[in-house]
């Protein structure tokens, strides 16, 4: 249910600009978009984990967070990455 350190390297350097980029917000609107998929299928195998439910709206908050900020910031950033990775409609 962890990612690993590769994994974690190629969405960097995919979404951040380098593999060392991690503080990037589209790095880390990807890292949270990848945690949550994982999450999201071991809830469907797993109905009653309760602490993994919580992670996961915990989770879901703080991506809401870093897109409103990037929403705010830079417009067109906001509306690249929500299409890259399938976030909104």
């Amino acid at each position: 249910m962890t990612i690993n350190k590769q994994t974690k390297a190629d969405i960097f350097k995919k979404f951040g600009k380098s593999a060392k980029n991690t503080g990037s917000t589209e790095g880390q609107i990807a890292l949270f978009t990848e945690r949550i998929s994982e999450l999201s299928s071991h809830l469907k195998q797993n109905k009653k984990d309760f602490n993994t439910e919580r992670s996961l709206v915990m989770l879901v908050g703080k991506r809401r967070n870093l897109l409103n900020y990037l929403k705010n910031k830079d417009i067109v950033r906001y509306r690249e990455i929500i299409k890259s990775l399938g976030i909104r409609k």
